[in-house]
């Protein structure tokens, strides 16, 4: 799939199949992510993939935080929280929570372009300090948000975009 094809066709899936993402291609979109934009080579993203009992835990907590919240961590039988590691230097550390973003979004378009369903969804949880705690997330990293992966289930439509007018603004 060439990549205006993965770009237009990437969609959001809140349904998945029940088999997890196979290791080793979980790996090659975890290694694609590597390739993000990044100044000065930091490589700032962190990707933890989480197992049953880690999603038991954050879903224990999700509940204490908002119940009913933690169904929504069962959606797809692949979660991966993504965080991007600062510097304290407030220039690099926005480079490096943007490149950590670009990193998460390739990996769903690279994803999508392996035929598997992908979301991703920023989460107040993994700012809770026992949160952090449960997912080894280090003071000096910034959450980026939960990657959910699977095989999808069923076709999602194609939402309506904004004309290139209305976001673009040409200066002399």
């Amino acid at each position: 799939m060439d990549v205006e094809k993965a770009i237009r066709t990437r969609r959001t899936h809140k349904a998945f199949g029940p088999d997890p993402v196979d290791r080793t291609l979980l790996r090659e979109l975890l290694d694609l992510a590597s390739w993000a934009p990044n100044h000065h080579l930091t490589n700032p993203w962190r990707f933890r993939v989480l197992g049953p009992r880690t999603r038991e835990a954050l879903m224990e907590l999700a509940e204490e935080d908002q119940p009913g919240s933690a169904v929504k961590l069962r959606r797809a039988p692949t979660l991966v929280a993504a965080t991007a590691r600062m510097s304290g230097e407030p220039a690099q550390d926005r480079e490096d929570l943007l490149a950590s973003a670009v990193a998460a979004y390739i990996v769903l378009l690279g994803a999508h372009a392996r035929g598997l369903a992908a979301y991703w969804r920023t989460v107040p949880l993994l700012d809770d300090p026992h949160a952090r705690k449960l997912l080894r997330i280090a003071p000096d990293e910034t959450p980026v948000g939960l990657l959910y992966l699977g095989e999808p289930v069923q076709e999602q439509r194609v939402p309506e975009r904004a004309p290139v007018e209305d976001y673009v603004l040409e200066l002399d």
